[in-house]
């Protein structure tokens, strides 16, 4: 079968995809880049929010527009979450929850009556055609802290870490692929632990066991960030570069959203990572209008992300989610209000993200050079993950680089 891939929402779907991508290669289908030469459409699918589950149903609908016989198959999270609402949505002909995406490639093998038989001299590949150069690598999976607001607990399910030694294999294989970067993801990367072996000692381990050029983590908690962890940076193959999640700079709303962490203990472990990661970038996620928000504590937390120099902030406007304690909080904030405070958030990411690129101006750095676009210009990312951009007649796919940065 032609199978188009399609993924939604964070870097652990990603890292899913990946591996449906190699399963579905390994069993002889063809990877295909879009709905229109595809027998099987599957989207990856995300319900962190009310936008993405839209973002859902219209990359869904827009399969079925553009190609009217691809068997069009939902999976993820919003599978998970709400599978009679997809299998409403109109074309969608098979819903499959993240308790049973493993399964996919046996369960498409049901679907015989889409097999074409190849051209004379026409195989599968055995790898999916890469676009990407850097591989996502699940290290684990769920999350047991249920904070108040957050719908991933109940889609997916209990912390459970991958072993370390499946892991090293696993990134062994990216490396032989071509790969010069590996993301280590997870819903909750820090917590991972299996056999007595914590995250730093599975950092160790790669480390000193493969030879993958580039590490970097998706995400981590304040709580996780220690002097004996961040020892490890001195490896200059593990990135500077550390997202941690903070969704308010005030206290209260913090403490409404059941956060383990006061603003406090952020600014902590902040400042610990800059001490010891020298060239970082800290990037954020932050969630504005949660329930019962003020203005004074919605500008505790504007100020907050004024002050900490965050070199991306990634903002929500506050999406509530049935199942979820602060779905029923009383005194939700109006909608209007949300939008505009998203905007203001929004107006003050775009500062951060400017001063920090500012500070690293005429600075060299090594480039993982990743696409060229239609005008000839080649787009990578350091490893503090600063984007940058160059003109160039060389191939630079894949390449890690000097470059002097604007």
């Amino acid at each position: 079968m032609k199978i188009a891939l399609d993924t939604l929402g964070c870097k652990l779907n990603q890292a899913e995809t990946e591996v449906l991508g190699r399963e579905m290669a390994r069993a002889g289908h063809q990877l295909v880049p879009c709905a229109e030469a595809a027998d099987v459409y599957l989207l990856n699918t995300c319900t962190v929010t009310s936008v993405a589950d839209g973002k859902s149903r219209h990359l869904l609908r827009q399969a079925r527009r553009r190609n009217s016989r691809v068997l069009i198959v939902a999976t993820g999270c919003y599978a998970q979450r709400a599978p009679e609402e997809l299998a409403r949505v109109e074309g969608i002909d098979l819903v499959v929850g993240n308790d049973r995406k493993p399964e996919l490639p046996a369960i498409l093998e049901g679907f015989g009556h889409l097999v074409k038989s190849p051209l004379p001299g026409e195989t599968a590949p055995r790898h999916p055609p890469e676009s990407r150069t850097r591989s996502f690598v699940k290290i684990q999976d769920g999350c047991s802290s249920f904070c108040s607001y957050c719908i991933v607990p109940l889609v997916r399910g209990g912390e459970v870490s991958l072993p370390a030694d499946s892991l090293i294999a696993e990134v062994r294989q990216r490396v032989a692929d071509g790969y010069k970067e590996v993301v280590l993801t997870g819903t909750s990367v820090g917590s991972y632990y299996h056999n007595g072996a914590g995250l730093g000692d599975l950092l160790q381990r790669l480390l000193a066991e493969t030879g993958v050029p580039r590490i970097r983590l998706s995400s981590l908690q304040p709580g996780e960030i220690t002097p004996d962890l961040l020892q490890l940076w001195r490896d200059v193959r593990l990135c500077p570069h550390f997202h941690l999640a903070l969704q308010s700079g005030s206290d209260a709303v913090l403490g409404r959203m059941k956060r383990r962490y006061s603003a406090g203990d952020f600014r902590q472990a902040a400042s610990l990572i800059r001490h010891h990661v020298p060239e970082v970038a800290i990037t954020t996620d932050v969630i504005v209008g949660f329930p019962g928000e003020t203005d004074e504590e919605h500008e505790q937390s504007y100020r907050f992300c004024e002050e900490a120099g965050f070199a991306r902030i990634h903002v929500f406007p506050y999406s509530a989610r049935s199942g979820t304690e602060a779905a029923l909080m009383p005194e939700q904030v109006d909608s209007r209000v949300r939008r505009e405070r998203a905007q203001r958030m929004l107006s003050l990411a775009r500062k951060s993200e400017r001063r920090f690129r500012r500070g690293f101006s005429g600075r060299t750095m090594t480039v993982l050079w990743e696409q060229r676009s239609a005008d000839g210009r080649w787009s990578g990312i350091t490893g503090n993950y600063i984007r940058v951009h160059t003109e160039s007649r060389e191939d630079l796919f894949n390449k890690l680089m000097p470059a002097t940065l604007p």
